[in-house]
Order: structure tokens, then C-alpha cells, then sequence
């Protein structure tokens, strides 16, 4: 557990998700984010990856989270097979927002997977729109690797932004 001031007073905490936090991440996601996923994705995430899977505490309220896996595949970087960590999903609920939550949850999930397991390269999709988050993946030292046409149900192109651990 690590703990914060904020940007704007108070403090926030970051540690790993438990089973109890889901009803709330749930909730973070569909008012934070258009891509939802079922609970039994979240449920398998947390308990596959759970050194990874972390949220962000406003004065004792859960207001963010980041959920990743691990994954092999061709490296973003260079010719070969390699083991990845994967960001699937980073949000904060509108009202957290620019206290610097997101930030520390993207810090701590990063160190996981190269601490806990072991990745190499870390890799996540981002709408091309969503110019708050490419900033904040850019600072974190994030490069786009391509662009995939359609990737969202709406049609909005995605990034793949990637770096290595």
C-alpha cells in the first residue's frame, strides 16, 4: 500500500484490488469508460494478476483502478517472442481526475509486471482521441507503436503505445 498526497489537497492510496473492491471497479468502469467488461473478466484478472490489478483510494473511497495481464508475443520492440505485460483497462472517475491517481496506478502497475512477473515490454490501446491519457502514457515513457483502424465498437481508431520495462 502507498500513500499520497493529492494535487489538490487530501490524500489517495494505492493497493492491490481485492475481491471485495469489484462491485466498485465495476462501477468506476461503466461510468468512466464506453468499453465495459463482464464481471467474470474482472473477477479472472484479479485473481490471475492480482499483484497487478490495483486501486486508487480517495480518503477511503475507491475512485480508480488498473487492470493488467501477461501475455507472450512478438515483441514491439525487436524480432522475437517475448513476455509482455498488457494494460487493459486504467481509469479514475471524473471527479478524481488530475489529482495524480492515474499516474501512481499506471507507476505501480508497471513495476508489477516486471517485478512480480517478470515482463519485458509493457503495451496498452488507446482511443486517438483521448489526448488526457496519451499525454499521461508519453510522460510515463510510452512511444505509439502503430495505429489500428476500427478498433473501438464506435469505430475510433486505436493507438498501441508500448515501452520497455
Amino acid at each position: 500500500m502507498y500513500k499520497y498526497e493529492s494535487k489538490k489537497g487530501g490524500y489517495f492510496i494505492i493497493r492491490e484490488a481485492e475481491i471485495r473492491d469489484l462491485e466498485h471497479i465495476i462501477f468506476i468502469n461503466r461510468v468512466s469508460l464506453p468499453e465495459n467488461y463482464t464481471p467474470e473478466f474482472f473477477k479472472e484478472h484479479l485473481v490471475k494478476w492480482k499483484h497487478s490489478f490495483l486501486v486508487g483510494m480517495y480518503e477511503d473511497k475507491i475512485v480508480g483502478y488498473v487492470m493488467c495481464r501477461v501475455e507472450w508475443g512478438w515483441s514491439n520492440f525487436s524480432p522475437k517472442f517475448t513476455r509482455k505485460g498488457h494494460v487493459i483497462s486504467l481509469a479514475v472517475l471524473p471527479e478524481y481526475r488530475r489529482l495524480g491517481i492515474g499516474e501512481k496506478l499506471m507507476v505501480h502497475a508497471l513495476d508489477a509486471l516486471k517485478t512480480r512477473y517478470s515482463a519485458n515490454e509493457v503495451y496498452l490501446e488507446v482511443r486517438v482521441s483521448n489526448m488526457p491519457a496519451i499525454k499521461l502514457y508519453e510522460k510515463l515513457g510510452f512511444k505509439i507503436i502503430r495505429v489500428v483502424p476500427m478498433y473501438y465498437s464506435d469505430g475510433e481508431d486505436a493507438y498501441i503505445m508500448a515501452r520497455k520495462l
